[in-house]
């Protein structure tokens, strides 16, 4: 079982990773917590990784603390929630929110995750409540998102967006909302994601 996963960073991206080491191009899921925090491309970088096997795929995922892959690891023990569905958690709560949250019952927190619904928020919560202490998970320290164009930094973000579930369209609508008058530069690509889901959260 691989457990982390060192090398040159030769692609990085909202929701993956491509790391190089020993001539071999690892291709790695990663939720936007992961993502803001990468160096730039060409970079030496090394991530906590869970590897998943299934009868059809083998797939990476991988963490910049140990306290995600955890935090990522407790939602995969319950029931219909799926890789893609536990890296959209930690994409919009850190590992801190994540335990709070089912630590309060707060079922609406975690139902505002693209793609959750009700049913599984409250899955979430009634499966975990008992675990989730136990694991004593520390918030990883965000860190702001590298400068970059304007116009870059909007594509990421309407990237980041998709990738958590919403339709180019709805997630470049809600980009427009929160602009400033000198542009998403002055933001940081972080601030313009959260911003945009806050957004989106209220539509639902």
């Amino acid at each position: 079982m691989i457990a982390t996963l060192s090398g040159k960073l030769a692609l990085r991206e909202p929701g993956r990773v491509i790391i190089e080491t020993a001539g071999v191009g690892y291709e790695v899921a990663i939720p936007l917590s992961t993502y803001y925090r990468l160096p730039p491309a060409g970079s030496p970088v090394m991530l906590e990784v869970r590897q998943v096997i299934r009868e059809d795929s083998w797939q990476l995922y991988g963490f910049m603390s140990v306290a995600e892959k955890r935090a990522f690891d407790l939602l995969m023990q319950v029931q219909h929630v799926g890789p893609k569905l536990a890296l959209g958690v930690l994409s919009n709560l850190s590992p801190d929110e994540l335990v709070t949250a089912i630590g309060r019952e707060d079922v609406a927190r975690l139902d505002a995750v693209p793609g959750i619904g009700t049913r599984v928020a409250e899955r979430i919560v009634r499966e975990l409540r008992d675990k989730a202490a136990d694991l004593k998970l520390i918030a990883p320290v965000a860190a702001a998102a590298p400068a970059s164009a304007a116009d870059a930094l909007v594509e990421d973000a309407i990237s980041a967006l998709v990738n958590l579930g919403y339709k180019p369209a709805e997630a470049k609508r809600a980009i427009d909302m929160i602009l400033p008058e000198d542009g998403a530069e002055q933001m940081g690509l972080e601030n313009v994601i959260r911003k945009a889901l806050a957004v989106l959260a209220g539509e639902r």
